[in-house]
């Protein structure tokens, strides 16, 4: 056990260094982001599908676990083999140090909370272990056993203080939500119109057309959540271009910014999930920077970097033709929340996020895509990731009371729009269901269809049907590696 609790010293006091030095180097983040970096296709796959938008906290306990039963072992090495228990610790502090620094947003100060947290967890199990063999030595060493439990208990003590101290101050540093919170976002140049009183059909259980800020997906791989400041943000524009441009916040706020409703969906969504959700954005128009770059017409991709290395692989058309492409700062009316992108992201209408909605935005390449490849794509992803046609029942959830009641749902093709959804119950004929008031083709929309419930089990799926009269298609397909198909089906006992 000596090992696990050097380690937790060790780890406490690296994340302490890292909460007051460079927060996104906690030997935890360092390692987390390398292991999703390196985390093939399906295995993204099935962490989203089992823990949802609670995947980071589920790797980091993962990474916890893994640490305890390393530390473990180390422990015993140490006391059978000294100092070779030792040795594995610090080993751990190495590693930890070389990842955060080899990291796209790296640099040499990024080793040191890693190196601490080697450095001590090595130290501290060679002196505990040596006072737990003098401790063992017969009923002479009484004041050595006290001196031992003392020094184990402190250690441990000070580990468990190190992290929550870390949790504190990092929090304590992390000043940009209040500059956030003080921002007042200009109005828009060209303001968008209001959501039509038919879109929302206020049906319990069903997904608000307009999704709350707080209730909006996240999924990307960033554990530790950049904290960026607005006076030092600057988006550069380079790559085949005419001329290198460089957007600086206070250019971007001065520009006539525009209002969107735009749907934004992971790849990852399964048919049926939740990672979609849609909001009224506020940016300037992609377009309106390429063309001060002047574009390149051999260029047919935009790779947008953000401050912590992500990238993506956007087509230029999306970016330059009339679609509602913008370089984000408000969000539902608030200035962008820090964990979706604060203080710039790109949000582009009809694309999966993978490959289109860039957080924290820093610089957009123009290129082409045999030039360069982006985060998923070297990962076995899609290069270009354009939303398909989908629909979803979102009540009944389970079970329904036998007699009249209703099915209802969302379905969405950004940058198409939705013409239609039809709904049968056991297999029989599809019915169609009535859809509310669109908000815009680059948003979802929400239907429903009136269903006189009969005891029993029944199984209802849906499907729909695209502004350009495709149907969504029946065939099942996993998300990867450009995005999930087939037809929702739920089961629902009624009684």
């Amino acid at each position: 056990m000596l090992g696990i609790v050097s380690v937790l010293l060790g780890a406490g006091l690296g994340e302490l260094v890292a909460a007051f030095l460079l927060p996104e180097a906690s030997p935890f983040a360092a390692v987390g982001g390398a292991l999703i970096d390196a985390a093939p296709p399906w295995a993204k796959d099935t962490a989203i599908a089992w823990f949802g938008t609670g995947d980071k906290a589920a790797l980091l306990v993962g990474i916890a676990v893994v640490l305890v039963a390393v530390s473990f072992g180390a422990g015993m090495l140490e006391r059978r083999r000294p100092p070779f228990g030792a040795v594995v610790i610090a080993l751990l502090g190495v590693i930890g140090a070389v990842i955060a620094v080899v990291r796209a947003d790296g640099a040499p100060v990024a080793a040191i909370p890693s190196l601490v947290s080697g450095v001590v967890g090595a130290m501290t199990v060679r002196a505990l272990v040596g006072l737990g063999e003098t401790a063992s030595q017969g009923p002479v060493a009484a004041p050595e056993r006290r001196r031992f439990l003392v020094w184990t208990a402190v250690a441990t003590a000070s580990g468990l203080i190190a992290i929550a101290v870390s949790n504190v101050a990092r929090t304590a540093a992390q000043s940009i939500e209040a500059l956030r919170t003080a921002i007042r976002l200009p109005r828009p140049a060209t303001a968008a119109a209001p959501v039509p009183a038919g879109a929302e059909l206020e049906i319990p259980g069903l997904a608000p057309v307009v999704t709350p800020n707080a209730d909006f997906y996240r999924i990307d791989t960033a554990l530790v959540v950049p904290q960026v400041d607005p006076k030092t943000w600057s988006l550069r524009v380079h790559g085949m271009v005419a001329r290198e441009v460089v957007l600086t916040w206070d250019e971007l706020v001065a520009s006539p910014l525009q209002e969107a409703d735009v749907t934004l969906a992971c790849v990852s969504n399964t048919v049926g999930g939740d990672l979609i959700g849609n909001a009224r954005w506020l940016g300037l128009p992609v377009r309106e920077i390429l063309a001060r770059a002047g574009v390149d017409a051999d260029a047919d991709m935009v790779l947008s970097t953000s401050i912590d290395g992500f990238t993506a692989s956007t087509p230029i058309e999306a970016l330059t033709d009339d679609r509602d492409a913008l370089l984000a700062i408000g969000m539902n009316g608030e200035p962008l929340p820090i964990e979706h992108g604060f203080p710039v992201r790109l949000v582009v209408p009809g694309l999966y996020g993978y490959v289109s909605a860039t957080k924290w935005v820093t610089e957009l390449e123009v290129t082409r895509f045999d030039r360069a490849t982006a985060y998923w794509t070297t990962r076995g992803w899609s290069e270009r990731g354009p939303i398909k046609l989908q629909s979803r029942i979102d009540v009944p959830r389970g079970s329904a009371p036998a007699g009249d009641t209703v099915i209802a749902g969302m379905a969405w093709q950004q940058h198409v729009g939705v013409r239609g959804v039809e709904v049968r119950v056991d297999g029989g004929a599809w019915r169609p269901a009535t859809l509310a008031s669109a908000i815009s083709d680059d948003t979802w929309v929400q239907w429903s269809i009136p269903w006189t419930a009969e005891s029993g089990s029944h199984d209802i799926e849906c499907r729909a049907i695209g502004a350009d009269g495709t149907a969504q298609t029946d065939a099942v397909a996993p998300p990867a590696p450009d995005g999930a198909t087939g037809w929702h089906r739920i089961t629902v006992s009624v009684s």
